[in-house]
């Protein structure tokens, strides 16, 4: 177990996720385990803890271990295996007392943390890793809990396992449980070697604490270039304890003034301290570390595995399974039904029982329709991949599915959704309305509400796929949906030529037409005024929108159905994507 320790932007963490092969950038350099390239044969056998406990929050301890597992584990396996093997994860994190809790986050009361970073542990010791990169696990966590984190992760190291962890601040008791230690100091090794010798090796080369306290404590102030040491005062009846910072090789410690040349001190600490381990340890541990590489039998890269551990297709079914799982709560929660029902049915009321000699009403809840389930919908999806995007990044660098297999899921997923209440909401509302009775011009308006409630969903999912950041994918999805709103023939009826251009771009145009050519067709009178009767063509709203056009309102809705999501396929693209290290 190697602990990584360093003041704050010393290199830790970017040392450890280079080491994972999860660094993107511009990189150039070599990774070699037991003297080996590093490659995604190598990968598949390393275990990767990020500092955050990334998890879904609604899922139970063992749903989230056993889907990690169905989508981890080979296909060798069976779906029962699987399961029995997260099983024994949980009991060898001692894991059972909660395994049924949902993991929990933000207002929704959970498992501990202490216990969420043992999930989080747990889902990569289900491939049986043989080596195990943790960043900070201790971060947020009490002595106690840290201690059992810590004491847990010592277990797994004297398993036959490898564990290295980057940690900030450990107490005195987890420092002496590390084997080794690498100190760093501005991506500057100041130490490497057993966590028992450190003190020994510092006190060698002329820094040594002067009182007894925490070793960790003792190195982090050496990494910032700070050297403590106590002066005691004597007046005849009281000792007086005064600290003092030294610059380097000054063993006298006398009592020292800080002036404005402290940092200057700090700087030449810290030099003195990375020259004196190129100088004293630097050559030991590359011949130890060429020893080891020829004391090593690696058999990993002799197995041929494949990218994938898992079809395309059993990707996909494991994926829409825990989808449904984790976003019924909030997509059929009581008080988004709620919110649906009560305004359907004060719709319902507002335009109770206006047939088609109240033509304007009726045009208004055409018109209502579009715009509610253009809106609602797609404000849904906005919010669909940037709130997913730490789970989806972090998934995909563990090699666990294709991206094909993550998005034909999250779009089935969201189909419940997305047809179930605005159905309930247009069956509500078109009775109530006295819409036409008939049977087809009820189930084409009903066609006609779900494909554009469909098309605006990709229109979000692009939205918040592209832009990535909530507040910003909103404003931008407000200004689209009344880009698209204003020119197809309510508000505006004369649309100066110049602009006019916008309303073939939009969703809204092509689907209040359909809306109309489901309700209405030519010939078709009204009582336009006392015994008079207007042909509904003649309408002028229904004049501008027009009643022609069918396949080429449905085409275009088709195009904007599949191009949005292609389009949100692409910017997914850029997410979870490792650029390949030079060799």
């Amino acid at each position: 177990m190697l602990a990584m320790l360093g003041p704050s932007g010393s290199g830790k963490t970017t040392l450890l996720t280079a080491l994972g092969g999860r660094l993107g950038g511009h990189l150039a350099g070599n990774i070699t385990y037991n003297n080996k390239p590093f490659s995604n044969t190598m990968k598949s056998n390393i275990g990767f803890v990020t500092q955050d406990d990334i998890l879904y929050p609604n899922l139970t301890v063992t749903e989230t271990l056993v889907y990690t597992a169905l989508l981890r584990l080979p296909k060798t396996l069976t779906e029962e295996q699987k399961a029995q093997h997260a099983e024994a994860v949980i009991n060898q994190l001692g894991l059972t007392r909660c395994k049924d809790s949902i993991i929990g986050g933000g207002l929704l009361r959970g498992v501990s943390g202490g216990e969420r970073k043992r999930v989080s542990i747990g889902q990569e010791m289900l491939i049986n890793p043989g080596l195990l990169f943790l960043d900070e696990p201790t971060s947020g966590l009490d002595s106690t809990t840290a201690q059992r984190i810590v004491s847990t992760l010592w277990e797994l190291a004297n398993g036959g396992r490898t564990i290295i962890m980057t940690i900030h601040q450990p107490s005195s008791r987890l420092f002496y449980m590390f084997h080794k230690v690498l100190l760093l100091s501005e991506g500057n090794t100041m130490y490497f070697g057993k966590g028992s010798n450190a003190l020994d090796y510092f006190s060698s080369i002329g820094f040594a604490p002067s009182v007894a306290m925490n070793p960790a404590e003792f190195l982090l102030d050496l990494a910032n270039g700070m050297y403590i040491c106590f002066t005691y005062l004597f007046d005849g009846q009281n000792f007086f304890g005064e600290f003092a910072y030294l610059i380097p090789y000054n063993r006298a410690c006398n009592l020292r003034i800080l002036t404005d040349d402290s940092r200057e001190d700090e700087t030449s600490i810290k030099h003195t301290l990375v020259c004196a381990y190129k100088e004293n340890m630097s050559e030991i541990v590359k011949s130890e570390i060429i020893n080891d590489h020829d004391q090593v039998h690696d058999s990993i890269d002799d197995k041929k595995l494949k990218r994938w551990p898992n079809s395309w297709w059993q990707q996909s079914y494991v994926l829409f399974r825990r989808g449904l799982k984790e976003r019924k709560h909030e997509s059929f929660s009581r008080l988004k039904i709620a919110q649906v029902v009560f305004v359907a049915i004060l719709c319902g009321l507002l335009w109770w029982k206006s047939n088609i000699s109240h033509l304007q009403d009726q045009v208004g809840l055409l018109f209502f329709y579009n715009g509610f389930w253009a809106v609602f919908p797609m404000f849904q999806a906005i919010f669909t991949f940037p709130q997913e995007r730490l789970i989806l990044a972090k998934e995909r660098s563990s090699g666990m599915y294709r991206l094909s297999s993550y998005f034909m899921a999250s779009t089935f997923v969201d189909l419940p959704t997305e047809l179930v209440l605005p159905t309930i909401f247009f069956i509500i509302t078109y009775w109530m309305a006295g819409l036409s009775p008939k049977a087809g011009s009820f189930f084409s308006g009903l066609f006609v509400l779900l494909f554009s409630v469909l098309c605006t969903q990709g229109l979000g999912l692009a939205v918040g796929a592209i832009v990535m950041n909530t507040k910003s994918a909103s404003a931008l999805g407000s200004v689209l949906m009344i880009v698209f709103l204003l020119p197809c023939g309510f508000y505006v009826q004369h649309v100066p030529v110049f602009i006019r251009w916008i309303k073939y771009i939009s969703i809204n145009q092509y689907s209040y037409k359909l809306l109309f050519l489901s309700q209405y067709k030519r010939g078709q009178t009204y009582m336009c005024g006392d015994n008079k009767t207007c042909l509904v063509e003649d309408y002028p709203i229904i004049k501008t929108v027009g009643l022609d056009g069918l396949a080429t309102s449905i085409i275009a809705l088709t195009i904007m159905l599949v191009g949005y999501r292609l389009i949100a396929y692409i910017a997914l693209m850029r997410i979870g994507v490792t650029k390949k290290i030079i060799i």
